[in-house]
């Protein structure tokens, strides 16, 4: 007689913005974790704007994280050369240039919005980290926008209407204040089983043992 087991499922919520590195990183450090562990995971991406009033012409990064948070020149060169070696050990390509910039992200968070919809968020997600830190592509364009949307296997002309329409604008706003109002104030931000915090992107192992955690209390 076969008896058949049910593997539990942990439900990971990830609050995140689409231009933050940290947030892809913290990603990829998740995903091999759950590797690690054999565990499955139900994920969900919540938004958050690290810069809700930056206009749409954006903003030289470099300027931007010197006048945002005082770092040099060198620090923020120091910095792009960590995450470029991180994400190669992750096997992300991090491609900084002296032409980098930080733009705005509210429409890119209303089409993920859509796209969880149809059940094809997480691909969406990817294709816009790789469009904005790999291809070095403005994501706060709609024509990128709807590439990234191509690229996640969605339709492309049913994302036009659906940035067209503003059917998703109070539901992105309403998102970020949710978890605003739940103390959420930097990202990643990760919750795991609606029980575990963890803020930051965490390395592998801390990942894995909060998932084992979730694992365990499951059984």
């Amino acid at each position: 007689m076969t008896v058949e087991t049910t593997r539990p499922i942990v439900q990971i919520d990830i609050v995140s913005d689409v231009v933050c590195p940290w947030c892809i990183v913290g990603f990829l450090q998740l995903d091999r974790a759950l590797a690690q562990t054999g565990a499955l995971a139900r994920l969900r991406w919540h938004p958050f704007e690290l810069n809700p009033g930056m206009g749409p012409e954006g903003q030289d990064l470099r300027a931007h994280i010197m006048e945002k948070y005082g770092s040099t020149a060198e620090q923020s060169q120091t910095a792009r050369a960590r995450l470029t070696a991180i994400g190669a050990e992750l096997g992300f390509a991090f491609n900084f240039s002296d032409d980098s910039r930080i733009v705005n992200t509210f429409r890119a968070h209303q089409l993920l919005d859509w796209a969880e919809g149809q059940g094809r968020q997480h691909p969406l997600k990817m294709a816009l980290f790789a469009a904005y830190f790999s291809e070095g592509r403005d994501v706060s364009d709609d024509e990128v926008l709807i590439k990234a949307v191509t690229a996640a296997g969605l339709d492309p002309e049913a994302a036009r209407s659906a940035l067209a329409s503003g059917a998703h604008v109070d539901r992105v706003r309403e998102k970020e204040a949710f978890w605003t109002s739940r103390g959420i104030s930097g990202v990643p931000s990760m919750v795991f089983g609606g029980k575990y915090l963890l803020t930051g992107a965490q390395g592998v192992e801390n990942y894995a043992q909060v998932i084992g955690r979730c694992l365990t209390e499951a059984a």
